[in-house]
């Protein structure tokens, strides 16, 4: 019978009555919720990171190529904050609190902040920035798997910008070597 794997529309509606202060936690969520959060938070606080070093980058950026490299910066550290805002979006949507205190930001965040003296340093610190969150995001998108699919899209569209930033960052790198 098509439509048979659903619940019926009676138990629907009883489930949705039930624990109705959880929000868009329902029964159905199967992921322990705990990990998801602090997950969720340490990506927070990794795109919080990229968010300030892209705009130091930014304003330090100098030389013949600064002006090019520096507005890629520039558009980058709106795509972290971007992200952060999302992931922040969707830590409260679960119930939790969204971690923005500058205490121990550097700790919980996957990535680090490397000031880089030189535009090319500068270049070389986001993109390795910038790879550390596309292998931590595929960890975080495989633990989610199906157990919060809302997630782990969610995560799935910010790994696919970073994997474009990284692009970016490393035909930068080549230009400026040429």
């Amino acid at each position: 019978m098509a439509g048979a794997f659903l619940s019926d529309i009676q138990t629907l509606r009883k489930r949705a009555r039930e624990h109705i202060a959880q929000g868009a936690v329902t029964p159905g969520y199967h992921a322990d919720r705990d990990v998801v959060l602090r997950l969720l938070n340490e990506a927070l606080a990794t795109e919080i990171i990229c968010v300030l070093r892209y705009k130091r980058h930014y304003f330090m950026a100098q030389g013949s190529h600064a002006e090019g490299v520096a507005a890629e910066f520039l558009e980058h550290a709106t795509d972290e904050q971007q992200h952060a805002d999302q992931i922040a979006a969707r830590i409260t949507q679960l119930g939790g609190e969204p971690d923005f205190s500058p205490d121990g930001l550097t700790t919980r965040s996957h990535a680090e902040y490397v000031e880089g003296d030189t535009l090319e340093e500068m270049i070389k610190e986001d993109l390795v920035a910038e790879r550390i969150a596309i292998d931590s995001y595929r960890e975080i998108i495989a633990y989610l798997g199906d157990n919060d699919p809302t997630s782990r899209r969610l995560m799935e569209e910010i790994l696919a910008k970073e994997e474009e930033h990284a692009d970016d960052l490393a035909n930068l790198l080549q230009d400026l070597n040429h």
